[in-house]
């Protein structure tokens, strides 16, 4: 047990000498004193590992005690134990944050249940935490062998993820190793499965998933009303796990209705992904409809610049008449405008905001050595967004929302994978630059690495001359021309990519939240 170190304070701590006795039998060191005075001078002079104070003690009070004690040493665990059960006391004392709190007469198996919940916490944690995905491991392998819809693979990936999440942070690194070879081995044979049914997606009565342009008409559309407004976040480029990560901070302000995964379409890649949400089209649909809108891979200019036009195209198409606002955020400025003048917003019907961070963090991880270095695992890119989304002005934009009580609606385009391997490819020079996918007329590549269409109309792509096609990448493959090679992988690989086949870019979330 490493001679743990006990500090009871209580005025009447004679009487408590069956529990002290009761914890010196299982091994603890028991210190005693019977005021927050004393307590004081003994936790300036013993290394304790956590302190029991009683409430109500004459002289310095407990929660004078406790105060004192933590302005001392702020992380040493202290249990308030107390005869009253009044609110007000209650209340301090979970303000001054103890680690539990107790209600006389305790009973020594109460005391130990208290150690062990905040002593051996973690360790506790951890082994439940392996034994318990030790047994899933199995169902999962069992189950990944028999999914052949795309329901199964939905609810598959947000099993992974759930466990990616608990595992992160216990003391056995070598069960995290074993989820993310199990993650490898999902994305092969989701692959397999998106080579198989995906054409079939698009045909007639299909049993297609929920997708990029059926989202707005089959998901939005029906939460929008005119009794209270509502707000559309789409943030750009956000994976499932990194909404899971800063789920907890807007749940300060939301309460959750409904959650459910959706999917990206092929590529995963913002102007395909994205615009197709706002023109509830397919690309190839785009391009003959809006041709003055939509921009193939090569032609100049930005992809992205119409999504507010195709957005007022698809209502009209529907025959809806809503009042709305469309707002883009590329920047911070951009971000603190909106939160400014965000309650000129109210007496729209529906506010949707394209925000660009996890887009630009992505991005910028291929540019800038200080975000290699902060994002270079799914840990560390969950932690960046999650520490990005608790200071910017996107919550800010929530908090105003909550209390104008707007409707929420998050979601996204598409999510990244971590690219490892590259896969060589040879175009010419119309070819698109992507990593994940590329289009163009005369590619040679790897077929066993990428799912090609040499039909693009067939999946609603356009194409830009007759004999284009289009290649995707599967699991966290990059593409590499052969020219300049070396440099290339080394620049490239360990980066978060989108546009290809994997479960992280395609299986993305789409939440509606209420305030609270």
């Amino acid at each position: 047990m490493n001679n743990i170190k006990i500090l009871w304070v209580d005025d009447e701590i004679d009487l408590l000498k069956p529990h002290i006795l009761f914890l010196e039998g299982k091994g603890y060191e028991v210190h005693k004193c019977q005021s927050g005075t004393e307590a004081l001078e003994e936790v300036e002079n013993v290394n304790f590992d956590i302190v029991f104070l009683d409430e109500n003690m004459p002289g310095l009070s407990g929660l004078e005690t406790l105060s004192e004690i933590k302005e001392k040493q702020a992380n040493l665990p202290v249990v308030m134990i107390t005869k009253s059960e009044e609110e007000y006391i209650m209340e301090e004392a979970i303000g001054s944050k103890i680690a539990d709190y107790l209600i006389k007469p305790v009973n020594p198996n109460q005391i130990l249940l208290s150690l062990k919940k905040n002593l051996d916490h973690s360790r506790l944690v951890s082994e439940k935490t392996t034994s318990s995905y030790q047994q899933e491991f199995r169902k999962i392998a069992m189950e990944m062998a028999m999914i052949n819809d795309h329901k199964g693979w939905a609810d598959l990936y947000q099993k992974l993820i759930y466990w990616e999440l608990e595992l992160e942070n216990i003391e056995d690194p070598g069960m995290f190793e074993i989820l993310e070879s199990q993650k490898v081995e999902a994305n092969s044979q989701f692959f397999k499965f998106i080579e198989k049914n995906y054409p079939g997606w698009f045909e007639k009565d299909a049993d297609a998933p929920i997708m990029s342009h059926t989202l707005f008409r089959e998901k939005v559309l029906p939460e929008i009303s005119k009794e209270r407004p509502t707000l559309l976040v789409v943030i750009d480029n956000m994976r499932y796990d990194q909404w899971k990560a800063f789920e907890p901070v807007v749940n300060n302000y939301y309460k959750k209705e409904q959650e459910m995964p959706f999917y990206s379409i092929l590529p995963t890649a913002t102007q395909y992904a994205r615009n197709a949400i706002f023109s509830g089209l397919m690309p190839s649909e785009m391009q003959k409809l809006h041709p003055d809108l939509w921009k193939n891979d090569t032609d100049e200019g930005g992809k992205n610049m119409h999504e507010n036009d195709f957005l007022e195209g698809q209502l009209k198409r529907l025959g809806k008449n809503i009042k709305y606002e469309y707002h883009k955020i590329s920047s911070l400025k951009a971000g603190k405008k909106l939160v400014e003048n965000f309650k000129s917003q109210k007496d729209n019907d529906l506010t949707a905001v394209v925000y660009n961070f996890v887009d630009m963090l992505s991005h910028s991880k291929t540019e800038m050595e200080v975000i290699k270095e902060l994002a270079s695992t799914n840990k560390s890119y969950r932690s960046l967004t999650h520490s990005w989304f608790k200071n910017s002005p996107l919550l800010e934009i929530i908090q105003q929302a909550q209390q104008l009580g707007f409707k929420l609606i998050l979601t996204t385009d598409h999510g990244t994978i971590n690219v490892k391997n590259p896969s060589k490819v040879i175009g010419d020079k119309e070819t698109s630059l992507n990593l994940r996918y590329k289009t163009g007329k005369s590619l040679t590549y790897e077929d066993k690495e990428v799912l090609a269409a040499k039909n693009p109309k067939s999946i609603g792509l356009p194409t830009i001359n007759m004999s284009s096609s289009y290649i995707f990448a599967r699991g966290d493959l990059f593409f590499a021309y052969p020219n300049n090679y070396n440099h290339y992988v080394s620049y490239y690989r360990n980066t978060f990519q989108h546009g290809g086949v994997s479960l992280e870019e395609m299986i993305i979330p789409f939440v509606v939240l209420s305030p609270r």
